[in-house]
């Protein structure tokens, strides 16, 4: 009993509450992806469980909870305004603020009337259609992954989240305010003239002081990092103050944040300190709040629930086909503005359940916001990459160029080139230096002439040196590899400069090199395979791949280091301009063999099995297209399969290649980082022979 007595007593203090929701944080995710569903799923069942309706080991009431979850709704908000590209919201404001004001006219007549038909009280129909009003743009990520997020669709449709958002807050917060008592018409002006003046202060407020803090050079990460958080946490007890909701001085203040501070490290760490600890506890608390036996009974009253789904779904689906008509575009860039536009994850979330700490939501309103969670941001995704794809086949006469290609103009004729790149090679093992630098050499010089420049990069981390042993002995270590580097390069006849960099952060320090030489890509070996490591702590590779500027290629050589690479296969999962990455890879392995080799590339395309005849045949027109006039048709074979069994094809093939180039892609949603395939991690493992991953830059 004593023993019993204790373990309850630690895990009602707030330490072993908070130690059991950060264990909840760090374990849940990997979990849940293993299954395919997305994180904030696992972490809402993973309250739902360690609530008071299932095992009871978290008091949601309790105030550490309360503390914690207050920040996870700060500090989402605050990272989605930090998030907007202020730049293409400009290019396009007028459109995007006319397709943002019909997203909210609709969606907020849309809720009032469900509201009213439900028979709600007046200001639990105004938050209600709040809800209806609020997106998050979850498809981004597929868009860019596609090369179309220039699209003026794609940009109007991310640039209507700033307007709608920032008004469907406004309205949460005249809502708190009728809620908490009867406001007269004086009242309810004056709560919208103090709303004005505070958004007026926190950004020019922080947009002056940002401007200042630069101007003067101050560099230090850490004092940036406090600065920024004090901005934050200011602007959000300003608004409290003000009479508005807190997450609306966060949103504000990560927009007026977002205008002044540069892209960079700084950013990173803000993002980060609140996508893995703060957000992740919002959400587990958000399942603390549900009870399982009320949900079913809410689901079972599926007239409410279907309304909302069919407001979501229908209200945005109206709202994009009447600013299409008005803007003239195509139908698939129609589709593309519902797809964005659809899901309702992060500031719908956090609306509801604000709404219903105060009392104005009630549990049958949550449950459906969940329903509605789930639907749109399953379907959203799924209907951004059909009309991502049509997007594509609209453009078919162009072909993408990567980041290693430009067009150039011979005779009066275009014709896309490759140029010559600045590689970035960290070396600290040497086993695998010979390979490295051979397969970067191999990917230095273009096709117009221009041999490119190898900068092979030695990593020391001081603090740990000096446990290890001692400062002065790794970096003797560090340039003996680089002079065996530097005589690699001699070998190779390839133009060759060596550097030496200590750094506290050794991921951090190689993506800044990268930044600092104006390098073209970072090619790095792979890590050892430790499963536990990556999982608990993240390894040097995820870390340089979340951090560097330019792609990232990893390169695993296995047992064939010294192999030369004569049949190469590339999977193509579509036309994109990252797909278009993998092929010129594979061309320049290619133009830098010795001509006495025969090499090969082979397309691989597993298409969905609902295509027809014309649509393969359509797909093999445009993948035969990206056949350079140099190579014979018999060196350049393409290989289309139906689908599905994407893994069981590449491993199949692979049996008949020396080498894969394969593509993952790290990308981040309400400032949730979501690292990079473990599809194409697994794959990798099990492959027979040598293989290269690009990953894309975050975004």
């Amino acid at each position: 009993m004593a023993m019993q007595a204790s373990i309850g007593q630690v895990m009602h203090h707030p330490l072993g509450v908070f130690s059991l929701l950060v264990a909840i944080s760090a374990a849940v995710p990997p979990l849940i992806r293993r299954i395919g569903l997305p994180d904030l799923v696992g972490l809402l069942v993973a309250g739902v469980v360690v609530g008071p309706h299932a095992l009871n080991w978290v008091d949601s009431g309790s105030e550490t909870v309360r503390l914690l979850s207050d920040l996870g709704a700060v500090y989402l908000l605050f990272t989605m305004g930090l998030e907007i590209d202020l730049e293409e919201f400009n290019r396009v404001k007028r459109r995007s603020f006319i397709y943002g004001l019909l997203i909210l006219l609709i969606g907020v007549g849309t809720g009032v009337s469900i509201g009213l038909l439900a028979g709600f009280a007046s200001v639990s129909c105004l938050l209600l259609g709040a809800l209806m009003a609020t997106h998050t743009p979850l498809g981004y990520p597929i868009v860019r992954s596609y090369g179309a997020q220039k699209d003026e669709s794609v940009v109007v449709s991310v640039g209507s989240t700033i307007f709608t958002d920032i008004v469907a807050l406004l309205l949460l917060a005249v809502g708190l305010g009728l809620g908490q008592g009867d406001l007269s018409g004086m009242g309810l002006g004056l709560l919208l003239l103090r709303i004005g003046l505070f958004a007026v202060l926190v950004v020019v407020g922080i947009r002056w002081l940002g401007r200042r803090l630069v101007l003067r050079g101050i560099n230090d990460e850490n004092r940036m990092v406090l600065a920024v958080l004090v901005a934050l946490f200011l602007a959000s007890l300003g608004a409290e103050l003000a009479g508005v909701e807190k997450i609306v001085g966060a949103f504000l203040a990560g927009l007026a944040v977002n205008s002044v501070l540069p892209e960079g490290r700084v950013k990173e760490q803000v993002i980060f300190v609140g996508g893995v600890l703060f957000i992740p506890i919002f959400f587990i608390d958000l399942g603390l709040l549900l009870d399982v036996g009320s949900l079913g009974a809410s689901l079972s009253n599926y007239q409410f629930t279907g309304l909302m789904l069919v407001g979501a779904i229908g209200g945005k689906g109206l709202a994009s086909w009447i600013s299409g008509a008005l803007f003239g575009y195509r139908r698939p860039q129609i589709l593309m503005m519902w797809s964005l536009t659809m899901p309702k994850v992060a500031a719908t979330l956090a609306t509801a359940f604000i709404g219903f700490q105060a009392g104005l939501l009630n549990q049958t309103v949550l449950n459906a916001v969940l329903a509605v969670m789930v639907v749109t941001a399953t379907l959203g995704p799924i209907l951004t990459e059909r009309s991502v794809t049509r997007l594509n086949e609209a453009r078919q006469g162009t072909l993408p160029a990567s980041f290693g290609e430009e067009v150039s103009a011979l005779e009066g004729v275009s014709e896309v080139v490759q140029r010559p790149l600045r590689i970035v090679v960290p070396v600290a093992n040497p086993s695998n230096e010979q390979g490295l630098i051979t397969m970067a050499s191999r990917l230095l010089r273009g096709s117009a002439g221009g041999d490119g420049l190898l900068l092979p990069l030695a990593m020391v981390n001081p603090s740990l040196e000096e446990v290890r042993g001692g400062l002065n002995r790794a970096v003797a270590a560090a340039r003996s590899r680089l002079r065996v580097a530097e005589s690699i390069g001699a070998d190779l006849q390839v133009p060759t400069r060596t550097l030496l960099r200590l750094d506290e952060d050794v991921a951090g320090g190689m993506s800044r090199t990268a930044l600092e030489q104006a390098a073209d890509l970072l090619l790095i070996g792979a890590g050892r395979q430790d499963q536990l490591r990556a999982w608990l702590m993240g390894d040097i590779v995820d870390g340089v791949c979340r951090t560097a500027h330019c792609p990232v290629v990893v390169v695993n050589l296995g047992r064939q280091a010294d192999a030369a690479m004569h049949r190469i296969l590339v999977p193509i999962k579509d036309l994109s301009a990252s797909a278009r990455e993998q092929v010129e890879l594979a061309l320049r392995v290619i133009n830098s063999a010795p001509e006495n080799q025969r090499t090969r590339i082979t397309l691989l395309h597993v298409h969905d099995p609902r295509f027809s005849g014309s649509d393969r045949l359509w797909m093999e027109e445009q993948l035969i297209r990206w056949r350079p006039a140099g190579i014979p048709a018999d060196r350049f074979h393409i290989v289309i399969v139906r689908g599905p069994g994407i893994d069981g094809s590449i491993h199949r093939l692979s049996r008949d290649h020396d080498l894969v180039i394969l593509r993952t892609q790290r990308r981040r949603v309400a400032g949730l980082p979501i690292p990079g395939s473990d599809r194409t991690s697994k794959l990798i493992s099990q492959l027979p022979c040598a293989s290269m991953v690009i990953s894309d830059p975050l975004v």
